[in-house]
């Protein structure tokens, strides 16, 4: 079958995310700079309309997310594409609360793009939410920075975007044990009181704002939540006392994503911060890697030909 040279050497880079931020469930997250890289290293014009994942480091039990959102598209779109080898390479831990799932499937999305052509964003965030089931880590591993999105029935979601200020850090503490996003969503409640409704609604629009407005005061009360960080503090290592965190460089913590991870907030002594978190961790007997990360801003895609990344 013949090759397509041009896409041959292709790579697509795509990031992970911090969702909920606090008090929006299912509504906000931030691209990070930790990153899924997917290298096409073969494209064959035989209109077999299938990627396959020929190394993955690390190695994912069963068939990549990478591969199922490919087909995915294919299918949802109706266009043909042809056959894709591909290796994999994240540094996004797994089951961490880092959007490693919404990595893997927006890559698969991203490489369908570079061998049929360019997609819309509607197109590409409903085939994503289709695949993760919610959208609020797909919607920034797509388009980077912050994002909210929006449900019509009988639509596909669409994202909203603002601009993550760049001295805000994530320091991010990841326990060693992994925490699948359906286990803990299980773990919600099914009905949430009003009361608890308009207080994450309040804090979930102060937050945009603070960010949006430089307001570090008021991302502390901004980050707060009712609806889902009590309901699975029980298998989140240090949530409890990360929440309570009580010092000056803190702007705020929240849960990241489903958990294990818990997230910091701080624009100054970011390495003090760091080094305070690793130690509550170790003190506690907690194994864990804290990362200090910035916002990912602009779209998480990148062509690279003739050469591996």
């Amino acid at each position: 079958m013949p090759r397509i040279e041009s896409v041959k050497t292709a790579s697509v880079i795509v990031p992970g995310s911090v969702a909920n931020l606090g008090g929006g469930f299912d509504t906000l997250g931030v691209a990070v700079q930790l990153y899924l890289r997917v290298r096409i290293v073969d494209v064959r014009d035989d209109g077999g309309s299938r990627l396959t994942v020929v190394e993955s480091t690390p190695p994912v039990r069963g068939r990549n997310a990478v591969e199922r959102s490919f087909e995915a598209l294919v299918r949802r779109t109706g266009k043909r594409a042809p056959s894709v080898s591909v290796e994999v390479a994240s540094d996004i831990p797994m089951a961490a609360g880092l959007g490693s799932s919404a990595a893997a499937t927006v890559a698969g999305l991203r490489v369908f793009e570079q061998v049929v052509g360019r997609q819309g964003d509607r197109v590409l965030l409903g085939a994503a939410t289709e695949m993760e089931g919610h959208a609020d880590n797909a919607a920034p591993a797509l388009f980077g920075g912050l994002t909210s999105v929006v449900q019509i029935d009988g639509e596909d979601p669409r994202a909203v975007r603002w601009s993550w200020p760049d001295e805000v850090r994530l320091i991010v503490a990841t326990p060693s044990i992994g925490l699948a996003t359906a286990k803990a969503r299980a773990a919600l409640p099914t009905v949430v009181p009003r009361g608890d409704a308009i207080f994450n609604l309040q804090r979930a629009l102060l937050l945009v704002h603070a960010l949006q407005n430089g307001e570090w005061g008021e991302l502390r009360e901004a980050v707060k939540d009712r609806w889902h960080q009590d309901a699975r503090a029980s298998m989140v290592p240090m949530l409890g006392e990360v929440l309570a965190l009580d010092d000056p460089a803190v702007l705020g913590a929240f849960l990241s994503g489903a958990g294990p991870s818990v997230a910091v907030l701080a624009r100054e002594d970011v390495e003090r911060v760091e080094r305070m978190l690793a130690a509550m961790y170790e003190r506690a007997g907690v194994e864990a890697t804290v990362r200090t990360l910035k916002a990912h801003q602009g779209v998480g895609i990148e062509e690279v030909v003739g050469r591996a990344v």
